[in-house]
């Protein structure tokens, strides 16, 4: 094509203009750069610790279980009997095992999940849940998967809780409720659980440890987004009543409240169980229940977990989850669904929960030798002990961080140094306002194999020249 010399001059002309324009415009640009980048720089050099952290997790103390795992492995009577943490001392059953071997042979088990969980698993879960729900359960909109329970929890929170929401928890709580709730920005309100009268001298049912509905009522208000319910619950082997669900599930009606109800335990409970989600329409409507393959199938380290509820709830947990760790581990969701599909043949259920209470009843005889009063648990696999007889030596020596903190720290330091057993002071599980509640107990983890537990009773005999 030619273009002529008139043209040629104009388009010459026009490219200088716009050359010069961008160039100008460059050099401005640059100029503001510079000088917002003096700014930047200048405040950052200003910071007297550029390496501070989030608020979210500055100030946290040493966290107990890091306490008790150090002293465990520092303390001169080894091996460590280790009734801490609530690990199990064993294997899954075996069918459950062969289902994780097999799953890492199929391709599609060794890539990414649905987000919201295999379509198996879901599947798995709707029909061994639904006779007890008394519905049926819908797999693609009323079940989700999640990276373990606690990571349910912190998706349901974070789906459902802004800054300035407040969330109800019972004392004792599960430590990570608090971190998670105010990780979504929530606020925490606490309503202590008391132990029945005369459990310091005497052994009580868990049953008797009871909320002050009172305080629970009065704590309401226009900002309460949630609470936390945990049934059977650690670390007190509770299972909450029919009674005192219906009163608690009322109240959440009445003011429009999400009920997060943690049923990790619901295949151990020795009394009968009531869930909260069955107790009315309007009630199910607000329930979000929260499950535990690892809980149910003794493998903790799967970190398989899940919520059940409405549809309408249920998808945003969904839309957080997805936005937390996107999808959970593939061949393990595969192994816990074929879990839920076999275990009824293999009667796993019954013999599991058979298979604790006798562990819990077997190892509960060394308290009934020492004198030393328990709650005795209608469920899960934890018993609180009362040890206000236990009289430590007044001249023993504790480390600062161990010092500082209630006598149940003392208590757990001074077994595991001195006796070589592992237990969890459950002041951990409350605020510094109610730690007097359970400065005399701790927590002991019976999900252990029978030599394990006849060890542990072996080596506490060794208290009874400290009991007075």
């Amino acid at each position: 094509m030619r273009v002529s010399v008139r043209a040629a001059s104009k388009i010459s002309q026009s490219l200088k203009t716009s050359f010069i324009s961008r160039n100008s415009a460059k050099t401005k640009q640059t100029s503001n750069f510079n000088s917002s980048y003096s700014r930047n720089f200048t405040s950052s050099t200003m910071r007297s610790d550029p390496f501070k952290p989030a608020q979210r997790v500055a100030g946290q103390k040493q966290d107990v279980w890091s306490i008790v795992n150090e002293a465990a492995a520092a303390s001169p009577v080894q091996p460590i009997v280790n009734m801490g943490q609530g690990f199990f001392g064993y294997n899954p059953p075996q069918f459950v095992i062969d289902a994780a071997k097999q799953a890492l042979d199929k391709v599609d088990c060794n890539q990414y999940s649905p987000t919201k969980g295999r379509p198996r698993l879901k599947k798995a879960l709707a029909k061994a849940y639904s006779p007890h729900f008394n519905r049926e359960i819908n797999p693609e909109t009323e079940v989700t998967i999640t990276t373990g329970a606690n990571e349910g929890m912190l998706s349901a929170f974070m789906a459902f809780v802004e800054e300035g929401d407040e969330v109800i928890v019972f004392e004792p709580f599960f430590d990570q409720y608090i971190s998670n709730i105010e990780m979504a920005g929530g606020k925490v309100i606490y309503i202590p659980m008391h132990p029945p009268p005369g459990s310091d001298t005497k052994t009580s049912s868990a049953a008797g440890w009871k909320i002050n509905m009172e305080a629970f009522e009065a704590a309401l208000n226009s900002k309460t987004r949630m609470i936390v319910l945990n049934s059977p619950h650690n670390p007190i082997g509770k299972v909450f009543s029919k009674e005192e669900l219906q009163a608690i599930g009322d109240l959440c009606v009445k003011h429009n409240i999400i009920i997060l109800s943690d049923e990790v335990y619901d295949k151990l409970y020795y009394v009968p169980f009531t869930r909260v989600a069955n107790l009315s329409p309007e009630i199910g409507k607000l329930t979000l229940t929260v499950g535990s393959g690892g809980k149910n199938f003794y493998c903790t380290g799967w970190r398989v977990g899940w919520l059940i509820g409405p549809g309408n709830l249920i998808k945003y947990v969904s839309a957080a989850h997805t936005r937390i760790c996107y999808s959970s581990v593939s061949p393990l969701q595969e192994a816990t669904a074929i879990g839920f599909e076999q275990a009824d043949e293999h009667n796993f259920w019954e013999e599991s929960k058979k298979e604790m209470k006798g562990k819990m009843g077997k190892f509960n005889k060394i308290w009934d030798e020492l004198g030393l009063p328990y709650s005795d648990p209608e469920g899960g696999y934890f018993v609180l002990v009362n040890m206000a007889k236990v009289s430590l030596p007044e001249d023993y020596h504790f480390p600062p961080h161990v010092a500082e903190r209630p006598r149940d720290f003392k208590l757990a330091w001074f077994l595991i140094m001195e006796v070589g057993v592992a237990a969890i002071p459950p002041t951990e599980f409350f605020t510094p306002d109610n730690a007097h509640i359970v400065e005399d107990w701790l927590r002991f983890a019976v999900c252990k194999n029978d030599d394990v537990l006849e060890t542990a009773q072996e080596r506490l005999r060794g208290l009874k020249k400290y009991i007075k």
